[in-house]
């Protein structure tokens, strides 16, 4: 009689030990699959990273030991392409380049802000439509548009300079920045702006109160990608401007002359040139991680 009550609970004691293993199975092989994922996923950012990595460390070599094949990474460093590349007066197209990218980045958020506000917070009849046009701009490809382009800046005395690159990098950018922040501002909870209104509190007080630090990580991330965007533009720049306010990347491409590449002195430039966006990144990845993350969360 004993033993037939205790074989139930032998049964439910192995039970439990089976259960308690295939849990410790179960559990081992995610961490083997999170640490496998892992390794993966530095190896892919390695891949991505390897090339930046080479371009700075080409910098720190002389011209002679940057063009070898293969590369000589053990070569002596030195730091005669930074005093070259800064004895070349690089500062002129580096001023124009962060006069065209903030001003153009400026100049997009003011006009696009607005009109995201409307198509988010009270939006029109076919408020899609508007959307899918203003993004249907950048379809068309910017060559086209090079020599009308052209003959308006010589015709209105616009060529080489910078308020021209200032519009076009605005109307580039305008389409890309009113989607960002009308996705942005599409997030905000309507309970938020219905009790500000039952407050009194008006369009200023509301959009300065309610939305603006709601809104304030995507306005940050849309700024960013205009100015990144604005900061690498070449084509235009290269056919609209000269020597008077020819940005960074123009600047770059002065490098590739009929003598020949000058491999470490080009990444030395091509690194400087960069460091700007790069610093801008960096001090606003919270804000840029918020931003981008914030349409993703319907």
């Amino acid at each position: 009689m004993t033993a037939s009550l205790d074989r139930p609970l032998r049964a439910r004691t192995t039970g439990m030990r089976r259960s308690s293993a295939e849990r410790a199975r179960a559990g081992g092989r995610r961490r083997v699959t999170g640490a496998l994922l892992t390794v993966a996923a530095w190896g892919a950012a390695s891949l991505f990273f390897l090339p930046v990595l080479w371009m700075v460390l080409t910098t720190f070599h002389a011209e002679p030991d940057a063009a070898t094949n293969p590369p000589s990474v053990a070569a002596p460093l030195t730091l005669e392409n930074y005093a070259s590349f800064f004895s070349s007066n690089p500062w002129p197209p580096i001023l124009n380049s962060i006069s065209a990218s903030v001003g153009s980045t400026v100049l997009v958020i003011a006009l696009a802000l607005p009109a995201a506000y409307a198509l988010a917070i009270k939006p029109v009849r076919r408020w899609t439509d508007v959307l899918f046009f203003a993004l249907s701009t950048k379809f068309l490809p910017v060559v086209v548009g090079l020599l009308p382009l052209y003959l308006f800046a010589t015709t209105t005395g616009l060529q080489d300079n910078i308020a021209m690159l200032v519009l076009l990098y605005t109307s580039m950018n305008l389409p890309i920045a009113l989607w960002m922040l009308q996705r942005f501002l599409a997030e905000i909870p309507k309970e938020m702006l219905e009790a500000a209104e039952l407050d009194g509190a008006g369009l200023a007080t509301t959009l300065r109160s309610v939305i603006a630090p709601v809104a304030l990580p995507g306005i940050a991330a849309t700024s960013l990608i205009c100015l990144i965007f604005s900061w690498n533009e070449l084509l235009l720049a290269r056919t609209l401007t000269a020597t008077v306010a020819g940005t960074a990347p123009v600047f770059l491409t002065s490098f590739l002359t009929s003598q020949g590449l000058f491999l470490a002195q080009m990444c030395t430039a091509a690194f400087v040139i960069s460091l700007p966006v790069l610093l801008a990144g960096f001090v606003a990845q919270d804000k840029l991680v918020q931003g981008l993350s914030m349409g993703a969360v319907k």
